[in-house]
């Protein structure tokens, strides 16, 4: 471990020492402002900040979504002004108002950095180490867009080439997810990756001695990353120069992610809230904010005070960014030049658009057969493949059990890897057991850009996901999850592994669509129309969470109306449908079967596949009537899991076929039959609806 900076080429004025204590009185005034929030890691951070945004990163502030960008992640989210005043001060595009305005209703800043509300905030962040895995996602997703479009460039020399910085405290070093991702990010060689480690040792209950001894340097080391420590300033600052050092240096390891370990002083230089777990999250208060101004030689009478010498210096930033986009446009405008297939294929992804005829490789499969949806899954995705070379993807640990292994031949490892199918640039992810940060890594390549990505495991251990998963539904990003096991139907494996609760939950996630296809057309079709999602005529994305069988189910004839979320399967004979029978997936055959019955007694019966409620909540209430009129009030829904989704397709005289305890261990079928998922129990609630509905 490297502990030396070497020497240093950064040119470090009085100006740019005091842009970094103005940013240090804004958040202290940010803070005071509205009475609430987070500023000592602002203070210390300032000057880390600062020199990335100011004097490293390769960006430009009038144009926050330019490609060749590096990215920031402030994965410790709640010193969201450590962000805010580094945007403010480069131009961004946030004014002294705007910190102003900061936490309160409609402001540009809010408690914790959002994406898509913010220009130059790249992702979402609070949740800690949430942000340490999507910067390793988006790592990731450089590398394999490299892979696209540039692949035979050398190091360094390619318009895709850039790094990804993070900002995590301890607190994001804790979370179990960070150190999912970061034996990721070793195990991958993602040199294009810096982590800084704001050693500040304060959490919220005080010194971190209360609950972490181990050596954390050590633990990266132990990962596989290039470590180095920074020591602060002798007054217990920290040092820019050696802090700037240590990136060039990081910079230079392309075989391995760097972690920078910054010992601060929380809320330096603050004369009595310094080094305290109270100005971790809590305004400073009058007093100490004016103590500190006093310090820093700014006037304690004023507030939000900038000088006008300081923003004019910084807002050079733009220059700047300007100079190193024109540089950039000059290589990338070579690459294209050279390149004209693969300019062509950027063109069209960057566009948000589909391959030509992507959807006729999209297989139809033949009617009667029992097919396991995960089974068709994987027949989709692997003919997707072929046609839609942005799409990649894989498993945690589970690829042939959710069948989500897109290409066998290559998969997406680091050179070195001794694997025979081991690829920088291959399709297949190999994300390990480690759930919840391949779904916030998903989250990182998504926001990343230019490629679109899936990633599986048993749905009963979306739990382990439920975070990064909400978070996806709050970004509005396009990434897939398959979620396979997706009842008691899996059998044997008990209780442990049989979801029950998760349909139910996923679907209380405002934005998050889940989808239960009946058959294998279904699933084909529902493939469809999430890849139809991703373009950009759609509008604003959406996460998708496919819940697919173990079991075989039966095949139907392809109805394109699946898309829409609901549509009649079966419609009743003899007469308008005096019961309608509402399922999904694996149980939408026990409806069909029991519609047999219904209609050979004389019942007519209706049979509505619903696999996706968010899907049909969006159609028309006209559609949404003709599926499920509102005359007939006699209705069945059956679902292998807890009921709560029902109840308001139901009504008063519905009934709903549901399970509202745990599984067990045993075979699939014999469960099914214990717990009522059968033809004869469906019918016979049928008739009950019926009945209530005549009272």
């Amino acid at each position: 471990m490297s502990t030396k900076p070497t020497t240093t080429d950064l040119e470090w004025t009085e100006l740019d020492q005091r842009a970094v204590d103005t940013a240090r009185v804004l958040a202290a005034d940010a803070v005071q402002k509205v009475g609430n929030g987070h500023p000592g890691t602002a203070m210390s951070l300032a000057p880390a900040a600062y020199t990335l945004f100011q004097k490293v990163m390769r960006h430009d502030p009038a144009d926050a979504d330019w490609v060749g960008r590096d990215r920031f992640v402030l994965s410790a989210g709640h010193s969201s002004l450590t962000l805010y005043t580094q945007l403010y001060l480069a131009g961004f595009g946030l004014e002294l108002d705007d910190l102003k305005s900061f936490r309160t209703w409609g402001s540009k800043t809010p408690g914790h950095p959002e994406y898509g509300h913010t220009t130059g905030v790249e992702t979402t962040t609070g949740p800690l180490g949430q942000g340490v895995a999507n910067a390793v996602g988006m790592a990731m997703a450089a590398r394999y867009e490299r892979g696209l479009f540039d692949p035979e460039a050398a190091e360094g020399e390619s318009p895709f080439d850039h790094f990804v910085y993070c900002i995590a405290g301890d607190g994001c070093l804790q979370e179990g997810i960070a150190a999912e991702a970061s034996s990721m990010a070793g195990h991958q060689k993602l040199g294009n990756l810096v982590l800084l480690w704001d050693d500040n040792h304060i959490s919220i209950e005080g010194d971190t001695e209360t609950a972490v001894s181990e050596d954390t340097c050590k633990r990266y080391e132990a990962y596989g990353w290039h470590v180095q420590r920074v020591a602060p300033k002798a007054d217990g600052d920290l040092d820019p120069n050696a802090i700037y050092d240590a990136i060039q240096e990081a910079k230079k390891v392309t075989d391995k992610p760097s972690f920078i370990a910054m010992r601060s002083i929380i809320a330096w230089p603050a004369p009595n809230a310094q080094n305290t777990e109270a100005a971790h999250g809590s305004a400073l208060g009058d007093d100490e904010v004016a103590a500190t101004k006093r310090v820093l030689g700014f006037d304690p009478e004023r507030t939000f005070e900038v000088a006008d010498e300081v923003i004019g210096h910084t807002r050079k930033a733009l220059e700047r960014g300007q100079a190193a986009r024109a540089v950039w446009e000059k290589s990338f405008q070579q690459w294209r030049d050279n390149n004209p297939e693969r300019a062509a294929e950027f063109d069209r992804i960057s566009s948000g658009e589909l391959p030509e005829g992507w959807q006729d490789a999209i297989p139809v499969f033949e009617p009667g057969k029992g097919v396991a949806t995960r089974a068709a899954s994987g027949k989709v995705l692997q003919a997707l493949g072929a046609v839609v070379p942005e799409l990649w993807g894989g498993s945690a640990d589970l690829a042939g059990s959710n069948n989500t292994t897109i290409d066998k031949t290559s998969s997406f490892l680091p050179a070195g890897n001794p694997l025979p199918e081991a690829d920088p640039y291959g399709r297949t992810i190999h994300f390990g057991i480690r759930e919840h940060a391949m779904a916030a890594e998903m989250n990182g390549i998504a926001l990343h850009g230019n490629t679109r990505i899936y990633g599986g495991t048993f749905l009963v251990f979306s739990d382990y996901m439920r975070n990064a998963v909400r978070l996806s539904a709050l970004m509005h990003l396009p990434v897939t999850y398959v979620w396979t096991h997706d009842s008691i139907g899996l059998g044997e494996d008990g209780p442990t592994h049989q979801p029950v609760e998760h349909l139910a939950s996923l679907r209380a996630i405002p934005g998050l669509n889940v989808v239960r296809p009946a058959d294998a057309n279904e699933t084909a079709i529902a493939w469809r129309e999430i890849l139809r999602r991703w373009t950009k005529e759609f509008g604003k994305g959406a996460p998708h969470g496919l819940a697919l069988t173990r079991q075989g189910v039966p095949t139907y004839e392809p109805n394109e109306d699946a898309a829409r979320g609901g549509y009649v399967l079966f419609d009743a004979e003899g007469g308008e449908p005096q019961v309608i029978l509402i399922a999904t997936g694996s149980e939408v055959h026990v409806a069909v079967e029991a519609r047999e019955r219904l209609q050979a007694s004389g019942v007519p019966t209706r049979v509505v596949s619903m696999p996706s409620v968010e899907w049909f909540e969006e159609q028309d209430q006209g559609y949404r009537d003709s599926v499920l009129p509102p005359s007939v009030k006699a209705r069945v829904a059956v679902e292998a899991g807890i009921g709560l989704t029902w109840h308001k397709y139901v009504g008063d005289a519905g009934r709903i076929v549901s399970l509202e305890h745990f599984g067990a261990s045993a075979d699939g079928k014999a469960l099914f039959e214990e717990y009522g998922f059968t033809a004869e129990n469906v019918a016979a609630q049928a008739r009950e609806s019926i009945a209530a509905a005549q009272r």
